[in-house]
């Protein structure tokens, strides 16, 4: 099954897969131009495999939880590929990618936690449960969440955010700098398709306003 994997919530990524086999993958730090790297990313991709748009079985995209401007970036990138190739799209939160490449880490035998960068000294974070029979994914128990790293539980902690704020997290060292990427989404994706379990619609996972205010309304003279 080829599966074109996009992520946006922490880096640009893009990913194509075949089951759970990554063809080709793309990454970038820069968290300013999502929307300028990503479309050539995928056409990069796809021209590398000889693949055409409409011969994928489906196009996963990452729905945060992630900053607006970035998130929404590939979101609708994924949204517009989707439609222009007429192949269905699924949502994965991005936390679960992380959750997904952690579940095979020692320290995810039991109940631990994944944390990305939120900024404002905040972290996004969702606490999970180790693989579980029969389709050997890890299982959400709680989040996702946005707040203050001291508020977490004393659980192990994967991902970029423990490793900004070690002092509070109880840091996995392996993958203290890890943030979510398209490959290891697109085997979350796969991995729940061929199982049956289902995936999520596209809607955003923001977990906070947007910074950007509408102005009030002027206030008449004299009032």
């Amino acid at each position: 099954m080829l599966l074109l994997a996009l992520d946006t919530s922490a880096a640009a990524s893009a990913a194509l897969l075949d089951g759970d086999t990554v063809i080709g993958r793309f990454a970038s730090t820069d968290t300013r131009s999502h929307a300028e790297v990503l479309a050539p990313a995928v056409q990069d991709l796809l021209r590398d495999a000889g693949v055409a748009g409409p011969d994928l079985a489906a196009v996963a995209a990452g729905v945060g939880p992630g900053p607006f401007t970035g998130l929404r970036a590939g979101l609708a990138t994924a949204r517009t590929l989707a439609f222009v190739w007429g192949v269905p799209l699924h949502g994965v939160m991005s936390l679960d990618a992380l959750a997904f490449e952690a579940a095979g880490d020692p320290a995810a035998g039991g109940e631990f936690l994944v944390a990305t960068d939120a900024r404002r000294r905040e972290v996004y974070w969702a606490r999970y449960r180790g693989p579980e029979a029969p389709h050997g994914l890890p299982v959400l128990v709680d989040g996702p969440h946005v707040g203050p790293a001291a508020q977490l539980p004393q659980l192990p902690v994967f991902g970029a955010g423990a490793g900004l704020y070690r002092e509070e997290l109880h840091a996995v060292d392996a993958f203290s700098s890890a943030l979510p990427h398209a490959a290891a989404l697109g085997r979350t994706a796969s991995a729940r398709l061929a199982a049956g379990v289902p995936l999520l619609d596209t809607t955003p996972l923001y977990l906070r306003e947007s910074d950007a205010k509408v102005p009030g309304a002027r206030k008449k003279v004299g009032s």
